[in-house]
């Protein structure tokens, strides 16, 4: 069974974005988004939006994760490299999507 998003453009606690489920969501509070991954230990992945000066914004994206034992500390040592590049390019397709939406509001 295919995992679908309820609304595409509401997003809700409890909705599924890819293999995340969305946890916190709140106007001008950070995006808290849950791994249904299996992995040793438990992953979240937090979205953070400052304003800056000339009306820009920063966008400040967070992931952390509680290793379950040694497997687990293993684990985030080891694919530490590919995870900075993963979340890096999310972080880079994420910043445009964005400004495509502030434009149209």
């Amino acid at each position: 069974m295919r995992r679908r998003r309820r609304d595409m453009q509401d997003l809700r606690v409890g909705d599924a974005v890819d293999f995340w489920r969305v946890e916190a969501v709140e106007p001008n509070r950070p995006l808290r988004l849950h791994a249904e991954m299996k992995e040793p230990g438990r992953v979240w992945l937090e979205f953070r939006v400052q304003p800056i000066d000339g009306g820009a914004s920063r966008l400040s994206q967070t992931a952390f994760f509680a290793p379950r034992g040694l497997t687990g500390l293993l684990y985030w040592y080891l694919l530490y490299p590919i995870h900075a590049v993963i979340f890096s390019g999310v972080a880079k397709k994420l910043a445009p999507l964005a400004e495509e939406v502030a434009g149209k509001r």
